[in-house]
């Protein structure tokens, strides 16, 4: 069972991967594209029922895997080392709602911030960047492959992140990183059963709630 209670700072990286940056018609960005998500976003993904919104448009799922800073950065230390621990979560996105206030150039927060909008998973040992890299991950909808990912087809790295984050941002421990989702988002539907798996590993469950 994941302990989600010390987490400080929620940054997530959008378009990481580059099909999924094409599948919404987006341009894959040169630098990474860093967004926030509110700590009372977090549910925990336990096999229990996530309640979202159903009433303002499509709610998508994006699969992340999710990084927890341990300590913070000191001089000459490789930004991988700051990560303690990694688990799978969702960033739940009110696509709908995102395209208006996209049109409009209005922050993002009310399409991604919404209470329950950040499911984690268990947390497990963080590998360390090249060990995570030869790893895969999948989101099971339904008993069907709904994404598949590998770490290895992101667009920037961990180290990349920690250090882009860091030096613009801050992190310090408790943060978390959700470091972008593969193709094959989709709308959410209410019952829907998701399964959240690194590997053979399930780290994540839940019954979708639209209310």
């Amino acid at each position: 069972m994941a302990n989600h209670t010390h987490i400080q700072n929620m940054y997530c990286i959008g378009r990481n991967y580059r099909l999924h940056a094409v599948e919404l018609g987006n341009e894959v960005p040169e630098e990474p594209m860093v967004f926030t998500k509110p700590s009372h976003a977090v549910a925990p993904m336990n096999g229990e029922t996530v309640t979202i919104p159903g009433s303002v448009g499509e709610v998508h799922f994006e699969l992340e895997i999710v990084l927890r800073v341990g300590e913070s950065y000191k001089p000459g230390m490789a930004p991988d080392d700051m990560f303690d621990a990694m688990t799978l979560g969702l960033d739940l996105t009110l696509r709908d709602v995102q395209s208006k206030l996209k049109a409009k150039g209005h922050p993002w927060l009310a399409a991604k911030g919404f209470k329950n909008s950040a499911p984690l998973g268990e947390w497990i040992d963080y590998p360390g960047e090249a060990d995570l890299k030869e790893g895969e991950f999948k989101l099971i909808r339904g008993g069907e492959v709904a994404q598949h990912g590998f770490p290895k087809d992101m667009l920037f790295g961990v180290s990349e992140l920690a250090k882009h984050i860091e030096a613009n941002f801050g992190l310090g421990p408790g943060d978390l990183i959700f470091t972008g989702t593969p193709a094959g988002v989709a709308a959410l539907r209410d019952g829907d059963v998701l399964e959240a798996f690194w590997g053979e590993r399930k780290l994540g469950s839940c019954t979708i709630s639209m209310t």
